[in-house]
């Protein structure tokens, strides 16, 4: 694989990360009745998701880089099952905490890697939209 197809491939990676995200964050919110300014925070949050992957899919579009259906699929499945084992636990709450925190650290580390990769392969279009994404999870474990 050269530098290219390897952008590609994260990028698409990226894509199936963000729609993970969208899922646990759905059910997350779903049940977070007794944290109002938490489940608020989720809300915000998923919001950005959603539009990280609006943006994502434009310079998947814009590069002519096909979604990978299997990849989307699976991180929903794994979503499904993170939401499923955290639904009767009475520290739900804590756990949640701190797998978004982990989850969270994984994609600003994912974003850096991204950008390094948009640079090498020359994608300048893609360089400001990756670099706003980054910065967006960046901001979230510190509120």
């Amino acid at each position: 694989m050269n530098r290219i197809e390897h952008y590609h491939d994260w990028l698409r990676d990226a894509h199936a990360m963000e729609k993970q995200a969208e899922s646990m964050l759905e059910s997350m919110a779903s049940r977070i009745d007794n944290y109002p300014e938490l489940r608020a925070r989720i809300e915000q949050h998923l919001s950005e998701t959603k539009n990280q992957i609006i943006q994502l899919e434009t310079i998947l579009d814009r590069n002519d880089i096909s979604r990978s259906v299997i990849k989307d699929s699976m991180s929903k499945m794994a979503a499904l099952g993170q939401s499923i084992g955290g639904i009767f636990p009475s520290d739900e709450i804590v756990k949640g905490s701190i797998s978004g925190y982990v989850f969270e650290q994984f994609e600003i580390a994912c974003y850096t890697s991204l950008l390094a990769a948009a640079k090498n392969a020359g994608d300048t279009a893609s360089i400001p939209t990756i670099e706003a994404i980054l910065n967006e999870e960046s901001k979230w474990p510190t509120g």
